[in-house]
């Protein structure tokens, strides 16, 4: 990919991060800039060769992947993406985070390589459809627009295959910390970011010791009662809302947490995220879904292949 970027006044370099700072003004102006940018840059050789990956379904939720921050796990995005084939691509918001790159801005090749694969699916034929949340806000400007083939739209309603409908938003409306304290919400981003800073860490440390990838700040919210307790209102009014627009369920983001559970005879889908769980949310052929936990997929892997490396040294004469 190509690294000689011509630099504009007040725009980095794509694929640099730096401790450059711009005014929320142009923020958009230049997110949308970078976007452009890494649609037009120049794909890794023998990027056409990854297509046609093992994993064959119907529909793919993701949302949450925060590009522009240091938390976002972008090669196992990468690695997902390229193993997962289906008809229908939608991104429930967040996916790039405009207020952490308003503060300090991060924009790594890996960055890049995610917003290209997304391009790749759109022009080999899969719909992509791109529902901005709240930390992407700027993208609410192109509604009803396309770049690349990607539609941008405000929410949609998807018809599964046994011919269930779906609402899909990213959720931050029904935030209410978002909704009427956002002073609070940027308060609350920037100790979710420490949190994260600091899991990665730990996890560098675990995998010295050989042990798994563990998110810290995902045990904190279930062990705090009122971040659980917030999440189980969200869930609940999200599902009413649901339920007044006559669907069968609703498909969501935002609070990073995967569920797919039964409120009161209305399905509420989260498809999670790309910074802590690693999930997605998959609709299969005969309309059925599930969540993907990519990093579970990752871990058994990893397993199996020691468990057959050990088998064949076993086998290997003393």
């Amino acid at each position: 990919m190509a690294a000689d970027y011509r630099r504009s006044p007040g725009r980095p370099p794509v694929g640099r991060s730096s401790s450059f700072h711009p005014a929320p003004a142009t923020c958009g102006a230049m997110l949308t800039d970078t976007l452009m940018a890494a649609a037009v840059s120049q794909e890794p050789p023998g990027a056409e060769a990854e297509e046609g990956g093992s994993i064959r379904v119907r529909t793919v939720w993701i949302s949450d992947l925060h590009l522009g921050t240091p938390g976002c796990q972008a090669r196992a995005l990468l690695d997902f993406l390229r193993e997962v084939e289906c008809e229908q691509l939608f991104l429930v918001g967040d996916i790039v985070d405009g207020w952490q790159l308003r503060r300090s801005w991060y924009w790594p090749q890996a960055h890049n390589d995610v917003v290209q694969k997304l391009l790749r699916k759109a022009r080999k034929g899969t719909r992509v459809i791109y529902v901005p949340g709240n930390h992407d806000e700027f993208a609410r400007k192109y509604l009803q627009h396309s770049f690349g083939g990607i539609e941008v739209a405000h929410e949609w309603i998807h018809e599964t295959a046994d011919g269930r409908k779906f609402w899909i938003t990213h959720g931050d409306l029904f935030d209410g910390v978002i909704q009427h304290a956002k002073w609070l919400a940027y308060v609350g981003d920037s100790l979710y970011e420490f949190t994260l800073k600091l899991n990665r860490h730990l996890n560098s440390m675990r995998a010295r010791l050989g042990l798994p990838y563990w998110s810290l700040s995902n045990y904190l919210k279930l062990k705090v009662k009122r971040a659980v307790s917030f999440i189980s209102e969200f869930e609940e009014a999200l599902a009413r809302e649901a339920r007044k627009r006559g669907v069968n369920g609703v498909i969501c983001g935002h609070i990073h947490h995967a569920e797919l559970r039964d409120i009161d005879g209305i399905t509420y889908a989260n498809d999670g995220d790309w910074v802590e769980s690693l999930t997605a949310l998959v609709e299969h052929a005969d309309g059925h879904l599930e969540i993907l936990d990519w990093a579970e997929r990752q871990r058994s892997g990893a397993e199996q292949d020691a468990a057959q490396a050990l088998a064949a040294a076993m086998r290997q004469p003393a």
